[in-house]
C-alpha cells in the first residue's frame, strides 16, 4: 500500500534493514516531549478530524554514513488516543474502531529503507494495528543530528504515510471521505 508525505503512527528516526557496525542506536526522547504521533482522517467529507497518541515508545539506529543501513522500531499504547473530545475518544477506542481492550498496542518495524541524496527516503515496513500486520511506507525526512545542550547526542526526523482502516480490519461506514488515516510522525532520539 503507498503511503505519502500519522498515528501513529507513528509511527521514524525512520530508517530501515540490519544496523551496520558504524550504526548509531538511539532511544526516542519520549521523556522530554521531542516525538509526536499525530494523525488526521477526514470528518464525512466536511473536514479534517485530528488527534495524537500520548503514550509510546521506540529507538532507532542510524547510520550516517550509510542510512540504508539503519532501522526503526516503534511501539503505540492504542489506549493512549486522545482528539480532545472524551466522548469520540471513547467510541474511538471501542471495538467500532481501535477495539483497545483486545489490541493494546499497534507496532512498527522497519524492514528497509532507501534513502536519496538530500536526507529525504522511503522506509517500508510492518505495521500491526487491530490485530491486523501489514507493509507500509513512509516518506522521511531527516531534520538534524548533533551535540545538544545537555553533553547529549540527538539525530531527528519527520515521517509522513497513509493507509485504509479497512486494511487493517476496521469497517465502520464512515463513507468515502473518512476511510483514511494519515500519519505525520516526528522523532528525535537521544544517542545511547
Amino acid at each position: 500500500m503507498k503511503m505519502t508525505a500519522l498515528k501513529g503512527a507513528a509511527l521514524a528516526g525512520f530508517l530501515a534493514v540490519a544496523p551496520s557496525a558504524f550504526a548509531a542506536d538511539y532511544a526516542v526522547d519520549t521523556q522530554g516531549m521531542h516525538a509526536s504521533v499525530n494523525f488526521r482522517i477526514n470528518h464525512l467529507g466536511f473536514s479534517w478530524l485530528t488527534g495524537r497518541f500520548n503514550d509510546f515508545d521506540g529507538t532507532f539506529s542510524y547510520d550516517a554514513e550509510n542510512p540504508a543501513n539503519s532501522s526503526v522500531s516503534m511501539e503505540i499504547d492504542t489506549a493512549s488516543l486522545t482528539t480532545n473530545h472524551a466522548e469520540r475518544d471513547k467510541h474511538i477506542r471501542s471495538d467500532d474502531f481501535l477495539d483497545v481492550d483486545e489490541y493494546p498496542t499497534a507496532t512498527f518495524q522497519s524492514t528497509s529503507f532507501v534513502p536519496n541524496e538530500d536526507g529525504t527516503g522511503v522506509l517500508t515496513g510492518d505495521l500491526t494495528l487491530h490485530g491486523v500486520t501489514n507493509e507500509v511506507t513512509v516518506d522521511v525526512t531527516k531534520i538534524g543530528e548533533g551535540e545538544d545542550p545537555w553533553g547529549g547526542y540527538r539525530a531527528g526526523f519527520s515521517g509522513t504515510t497513509e493507509f485504509k482502516l479497512k486494511d487493517f480490519g476496521v469497517d465502520y461506514n464512515l463513507g468515502p471521505a473518512s476511510e483514511t488515516v494519515y500519519l505525520d510522525i516526528e522523532l528525535e532520539g537521544v544517542r545511547k
